[in-house]
């Protein structure tokens, strides 16, 4: 038997967000903490534990929860937007709870009243849900080899699993494993459970904070109160597809924040104009300007097909069907497209614009861009073009899975 890695989990104790104003302003107070020693955090691969959960205690964790149950339920477009605030000022903390979110969309799609009682107040008190979905191994992301079987009056899985974000901070992990029938099962699985072991080995060049790395299902039983039927929600039209896809754009579009903020800074203070600009500060020279201006427009753009597309899954979500979640799926898709390249051209131009000593090592400037070049990897974003030109061309709506 594996041991799991060890990180402090505190107690939660959460405030309770009430609506989309306060979301938003809390959002704004805890990036303010979050970014002060966001680039020691990169530099070190390490969190301190009081960092997570002044975040998650916070409140914005549970932000989603529907209100009969007694959270903010906020809009799709408001939460695309605290995460991207939170994204601007460290992007890392910005996707731990991503997957958090997602796993309560799987709640709220699959689970019943009893069930979305348990966990909603979970949610609400503070606790932090991470994923364990991905393998590794396989052919491509949908060949799942983890499985799921009847033991005695519950089931047990096991598998391996990669990609598991906020694993080392979480209070509970979701594994999705195969039953009998190759249908997706998620099982809710507190921390400590024997036969959950928890594996801090991300080792990647960027979203290094991230605790991405591997969770292990050795004979791990799972109570039938705990498991949630999630092949469900691509049999028929949900918003579970264009849901995790918003809030991926969401880390995007704060990563080019980020990276054209540090851009406008360092250019003001310390780059130095180009000698046939004729001028005396790099933040006067011309092509500078210009290149600023684009990064601007271009990310605004971003941000505003972003917010577009929590509208279309705001206007779905009372009832989807294939329509307007197909309309939703073009939308975030359309927002993803340029909130990835966007991406990776912010954080890229500022070594451009910033000159030479912005790529000082005590500056940590790359960690902009390698957060980028990580996370926009999370699937294809040519494949974002396919699906916008295949319904504009041929009637063709997108495909429902999660990576769509």
């Amino acid at each position: 038997m594996s041991e799991s890695a060890v990180y402090p989990i505190n107690p939660p104790a959460a405030h309770r967000i009430a609506d989309d104003a306060e979301a938003l302003r809390v959002a704004a107070q805890v990036a303010a903490v979050l970014q002060e020693h966001a680039a020691e955090r990169d530099r070190s691969r390490a969190v301190p534990a009081e960092i997570v959960d002044l975040y998650s205690n916070s409140g914005l964790w549970g932000i989603t929860v529907p209100k009969e149950y007694g959270g903010a339920q906020v809009s799709c477009a408001v939460l695309a937007q605290v995460i991207a605030i939170i994204s601007t000022a460290d992007p890392s903390l910005g996707q731990i709870p991503q997957n958090h979110y997602c796993l309560l969309e799987d709640i709220r799609l699959q689970g019943t009243p009893a069930q979305q009682a348990h966990f909603f107040e979970l949610a609400l008190r503070g606790h932090r849900f991470a994923n364990a979905l991905s393998e590794t191994g396989g052919k491509n992301v949908q060949d799942i080899q983890a499985t799921i079987r009847r033991y005695g009056d519950g089931y047990v899985i096991n598998g391996r699993k990669g990609y598991c974000t906020g694993s080392l901070y979480a209070h509970w992990l979701a594994v999705l494993a195969l039953d009998e029938e190759q249908k997706g099962q998620l099982a809710f699985v507190e921390r400590g459970t024997k036969g959950l072991v928890i594996v801090d080995d991300w080792d990647s060049i960027g979203q290094r904070t991230t605790s991405s790395g591997t969770v292990l299902a050795q004979d791990l039983q799972v109570a039938p109160f705990n498991l949630f039927p999630t092949y469900r929600s691509y049999e028929s039209p949900t918003l579970a597809g264009p849901f995790a896809q918003l809030t991926t754009a969401a880390i995007d579009a704060g990563i080019a924040r980020a990276a054209l903020r540090d851009t406008v800074e360092f250019v003001r203070q310390f780059a130095r104009p180009w000698i046939d600009a004729g001028v005396e500060k790099a933040s006067e020279d011309p092509l500078t300007i210009i290149q600023i201006g684009a990064l601007e427009i271009r990310l605004e753009a971003a941000e505003a097909l972003l917010e577009r597309a929590g509208w279309a899954l705001d206007a779905a979500r009372p009832t989807p069907d294939e329509d307007n979640v197909a309309l939703a799926s073009l939308a975030v898709a359309k927002a993803k497209v340029l909130t990835t390249e966007i991406a990776i051209e912010a954080s890229n131009k500022l070594f451009e614009l910033g000159g030479t000593r912005s790529t000082l090592k005590k500056h940590n400037f790359d960690r902009h861009w390698r957060n980028a070049r990580v996370h926009t990897l999370h699937d294809p974003v040519r494949w974002k073009y396919h699906v916008v030109g295949n319904w504009l061309l041929n009637g063709v709506k997108p495909p429902r899975h999660d990576w769509s």
